[in-house]
């Protein structure tokens, strides 16, 4: 028996011709391969210990399976498993800590973590064995100087983004009341205008949605992704009955749900701590996700505001990294730069696509558009890739 019960993932499959799949996917890979065989990390630190998590379809156990408590970096590997695809360290508590996701045969990934003693686990879904034991060993992770100014920039950087998770949700909260209130009222047109402006907050605050726990797949599920239609609940569900059936008959129970679950969540994340490899690990997770299936439309499949929700999820990314800078201003300004140059052209790509407040239709796009797009966000999470492991060796 799993020491973890299977968790609804947030990643799913691509539901679109093959043609215009393929076309989005053609500029997705460079991110998994970031670091290549044997290849260091650039500016990584001697003090992170490596530890290689190679998937297979029996299952990814981490080598060496017990490390001390300090800065660990992971490098996932896929070399020929056609099931398993992703692999997740889940603390004692149950919470995802860091993962690589859509990694196909021959892709790879890493993410970094500053790691006090405990017994983790290292969870890969769909392997014969989805669970095994990763061990960290002594006491609490080893802390740079308090008089550090990189430490403290950090802890500011930390404290800086808790708080703008912390706003976001408040309004999530907001503006979703005022769209399910719509939706409570039969509005169908008043509903679809304010479906977008609730997703935003939601979205922005995605990189750190592992964090959510079961909320994230009650509050954003695809259909796919449920094994009960039945019990399919949040965002989507409404979505498709107001865009498919152009009617909000029925819906308010999925409505009054969809209030008391982001209601949850504003509660939740305010006693939610983060590290700065969180907001690191997660933006770029965040990204990958973004090049590697939500630039084919699944996300927003029924009205189609996929442009939307990659804008929000850039902007919470970037969110992220800006609270970060301060502190790799000391350490590394070059990926400072680099970063900021490939967000700023990511930007100015989508900003093509406005129309008033929100974007234009995804079914819009054509496939060098979308190619486009994929292709940026790729290289922005190439660099981005690396200061995880930049801030939990930073001194």
């Amino acid at each position: 028996m799993n020491a973890r019960a299977p968790r609804p993932l947030r990643r799913w499959p691509i539901l679109l011709a093959a043609p215009l799949a393929l076309a989005a996917l053609a500029g997705c890979q460079k991110v998994a391969t970031t670091q290549e065989e044997g290849a260091a990390s650039p500016g990584a630190s001697s003090g992170s210990q490596a530890v290689a998590i190679a998937i297979a379809d029996e299952g990814c156990r981490p080598e060496p399976a017990s490390v001390p408590a300090g800065p660990v970096k992971f490098d996932v590997r896929n070399t020929d498993s056609q099931t398993v695809t992703e692999a997740e360290l889940v603390s004692p508590e149950g919470r995802i800590l860091g993962e690589r996701e859509n990694l196909t045969p021959g892709l790879s990934g890493t993410f970094s973590l500053d790691l006090k003693a405990g017994t983790y686990s290292v969870y890969c879904p769909g392997a014969q064995q989805e669970t095994s034991t990763f061990k960290v060993t002594g006491g609490t992770a080893a802390a740079p100087s308090p008089t550090s100014g990189v430490t403290k920039q950090l802890a500011n950087g930390v404290a800086g983004y808790r708080d703008y998770v912390q706003h976001e949700t408040a309004q999530l909260v907001t503006a979703t009341k005022a769209f399910t209130d719509a939706v409570r009222a039969g509005d169908v047109a008043q509903a679809k205008e304010l479906y977008g402006p609730a997703r935003t907050h939601y979205e922005r605050i995605e990189p750190v949605a592992e964090s959510f726990g079961d909320l994230d797949p009650v509050i954003d599920a695809r259909i796919n992704d449920v094994a009960d239609p039945s019990k399919w609940t949040g965002f989507h569900p409404l979505e498709r009955a107001l865009w498919e059936k152009n009617s909000a008959a029925g819906l308010k129970p999925l409505a009054d749900k969809l209030d008391a679950d982001v209601t949850k969540l504003d509660g939740l994340v305010q006693d939610v701590s983060y590290q700065p490899a969180d907001l690191a690990n997660g933006a770029t997770s965040l990204l990958t996700e973004v090049s590697g299936s939500k630039i084919s439309g699944e996300e927003e499949r029924y009205s189609h505001l996929d442009l939307l929700d990659i804008w929000a999820n850039v902007d919470g990314a970037k969110r992220a990294f800006d609270l970060l800078s301060p502190a790799l201003q000391r350490t590394d300004k070059d990926v400072v730069t680099t970063v900021n140059a490939r967000f700023t052209a990511v930007n100015q790509t989508l900003a093509k696509h406005r129309d008033g407040t929100s974007f234009q239709s995804y079914s819009a796009l054509s496939k060098d558009e979308v190619k486009l797009i994929a292709d940026q966000v790729d290289a922005l999470a190439e660099p981005l890739s690396t200061v995880a492991e930049k801030v939990v060796s930073a001194k």
